[in-house]
């Protein structure tokens, strides 16, 4: 029996290290510095100092043994973890974790990130003791950063530099209020340094017709929920339910679009709606008018592996109750667990002001 789990153990060993690597991974280290960029005149008390912070990074490059890593230049992804003094004790201190990818251009010399993830701050708005904090009103926020970077890899044995761009933002999304959110504009330097000696030799083996893709047209059907809160403090977190249809055109491999409809149930508006009307604060507002809107939109989605961005711009054809305009906007993440079935979780704001976050599920016919 025991030689028996030996021979299993040894076999088990061997194909683990005759397994044809496919990855290699590496490490960064940013500095950051910048500013608080001025986005809505209200937080002018909240903006005192440079912001600082440092972001540390683990990243898995990609060599192209699958067919999307070739249809995207050979990104890296990975996991992130940022720091932020935002020099401003009413703001506190910001704790982030993300999950991103890097996309590279010029000869691999320029770099773009984007990460998504959770922030936690230190010191959220409280009615008593941190009323000034406009901009967090709870102690978890979601929080996006871009970073663009010239970039230089091994040149000091696995040692490399990086320097350039990032935009940091935070926002709850109006899970709670307030939320006016920040966004800081800062300039980085960091040093690379590489986990593995040798990198691997990219992969060459997409077909010439693999930018013909085509399909044809797709019927969807989605379902969004999640809570949200309307800019009046303590008025309270409602439930929301977004019914939706469409129909997408695949074009090729990366893109597909789309045109359809929403159905939006808000229960927070029903709420406004109600505050207004009995505190006089809108123009002719009953209190009767109807809390529920319909808009139509049309979107793009690229497909990254069985992962896609989805980019929507809606418009409200039926819309009783004026709030923050008749464009909205949507962008997020769907991932697909068959060829019909996905998840996704998608940000819809009217411009920069942020209505919800978005939990949905949906089938693609």
């Amino acid at each position: 029996m025991k030689k028996s789990i030996i021979y299993v153990f040894c076999l088990f060993c061997f194909l683990a290290f005759t397994q044809e690597k496919t990855h290699s991974s590496y490490i960064d280290v940013n500095y950051f510095k910048g500013n608080i960029a001025l986005h809505n005149n209200d937080i002018l008390h909240l903006i005192t100092g440079h912001p600082e912070g440092v972001i540390l990074s683990w990243n898995k490059k990609t060599y192209g043994f699958n067919d999307w890593e070739q249809r995207f230049n050979y990104p890296d992804y990975g996991v992130s973890f940022a720091y932020q003094d935002l020099k401003n004790d009413v703001l506190g201190n910001n704790y982030s974790l993300y999950a991103h990818c890097n996309f590279y251009f010029l000869k691999r010399n320029l770099m773009l990130r984007i990460g998504q993830g959770l922030a936690f701050t230190t010191n959220p708005y409280d009615k008593e003791e941190n009323f000034r904090n406009i901009a967090f009103g709870s102690k978890f926020m979601s929080s996006t950063y871009v970073m663009l970077n010239y970039k230089k890899e091994r040149l000091f044995n696995r040692f490399g530099l990086q320097t350039g761009l990032s935009l940091i933002h935070y926002s709850n999304a109006n899970v709670k209020a307030p939320n006016t959110s920040i966004n800081s504009v800062t300039f980085n330097v960091g040093v690379t340094y590489n986990l593995d000696d040798d990198e691997l030799e990219f992969q060459e083996t997409l077909d010439e017709n693999d930018k013909k893709f085509t399909e044809p047209i797709k019927y969807n059907l989605a379902f969004r929920t999640g809570i949200n809160e309307s800019d009046v403090v303590g008025s309270g977190q409602f439930l929301f339910y977004i019914f939706s249809a469409y129909a997408d055109k695949r074009i090729n491999r990366k893109s597909a679009f789309q045109l359809g409809t929403d159905v939006f149930f808000s229960n927070f508006l029903k709420e406004l709606i109600y505050y207004q009307s009995v505190a006089g604060l809108g123009e002719n507002i009953t209190g009767e008018e109807d809390y529920k809107r319909v808009g139509v939109f049309a979107g793009h989605e690229l497909f990254i592996s069985r992962t896609s961005l989805v980019t929507q711009l809606g418009y409200y054809v039926y819309y009783p109750f004026d709030f923050e305009g008749r464009t909205y906007f949507r962008i997020g993440l769907k991932r697909y667990f068959s060829n019909k079935w996905f998840g996704s979780i998608t940000l819809k704001s009217h411009g920069a002001k942020a209505e919800a976050v978005e939990l949905g599920v949906g089938l693609r016919l």
